[in-house]
């Protein structure tokens, strides 16, 4: 009895674990979806998520065997007086993640900003389907590595943490739509959100740099913490509504003269 409630014990805080780590997973998935067609965008986020919660429970039970392979260094730099680093499979994952977020977010943002920027005709978003959904599901492998980990280091039973994962899944479907809704109907925080998304691959890279002990002319690379990421998120989020009100109130003081 002891250990059953032992294992709901930590299969709770998995779960809200998950819930942590998985906001910026949410909100690439939210901006990602939007590169399908209107009526279809739903439905990939859905089966996204879906696909990504059978990879992560193959990916925990892989992870489970080939952990330390993963955590192996598979290559060294040793440029001396200029760059050191050691290579593992977890550090080359995440480093590539975090790279191709930032080459999305600065696209999406390149892409608001352009003059011929005109709306992607419905053929174009129909080829580009099946490429959200396959981007949806691998990126969400590069944002579970931290979670799977985090759930082997706090438990050995398989049925608590592939619990959690598909719980958590779940979860992510049901905020998804909201998440999307939201931006949606307040498009002013679409660029917000592309520069949290910016952001979040800063803090991959820094992740993996750490993880490799990367190091350029004898600094090495220190991890951005999640409490750093969450505290610059919330200054961004007051200056965007602070500055918004201001450019409203100009606005008005404009109109009544």
């Amino acid at each position: 009895m002891d250990h059953i409630l032992s294992d709901l014990m930590t299969l709770g805080m998995l779960i809200l674990l998950q819930a942590v780590l998985g906001f910026d997973n949410l909100l690439y998935i939210s901006l990602e979806s939007q590169n399908a067609p209107v009526d279809k965008q739903a439905y990939v986020r859905k089966l996204g998520i879906f696909l990504a919660i059978f990879l992560r429970i193959a990916l925990l039970f892989a992870l489970l065997y080939l952990i330390q392979y993963f955590q192996t260094p598979w290559f060294k730099i040793n440029w001396e007086g200029v760059m050191h680093g050691e290579f593992t499979g977890h550090s080359l994952i995440v480093l590539l993640g975090g790279g191709f977020i930032i080459y999305t977010a600065i696209k999406e943002i390149w892409h608001m900003m352009s003059l011929d920027s005109t709306p992607m005709k419905s053929e174009d978003k129909k080829g580009s389907l099946k490429k959200t959904i396959f981007m949806i599901a691998v990126m969400n492998i590069v944002f579970s590595f931290d979670s799977i980990l985090s759930a082997i280091a706090l438990t050995d039973t398989k049925w608590v943490m592939a619990t959690a994962i598909v719980i958590s899944g779940i979860l992510m479907i049901w905020l998804s739509d909201r998440v999307s809704t939201f931006l949606k109907k307040n498009r002013m925080y679409e660029v917000l959100g592309l520069f949290v998304l910016f952001l979040v691959g800063v803090m991959l890279l820094t992740e993996a740099g750490h993880l490799a002990h990367l190091s350029f002319f004898g600094n090495e690379i220190v991890q951005m913490s999640k409490t750093t990421f969450y505290f610059v998120i919330v200054i961004l989020l007051i200056v965007d509504i602070v500055q918004g009100r201001y450019q409203k109130k100009i606005i008005q003081e404009q109109d009544s003269e």
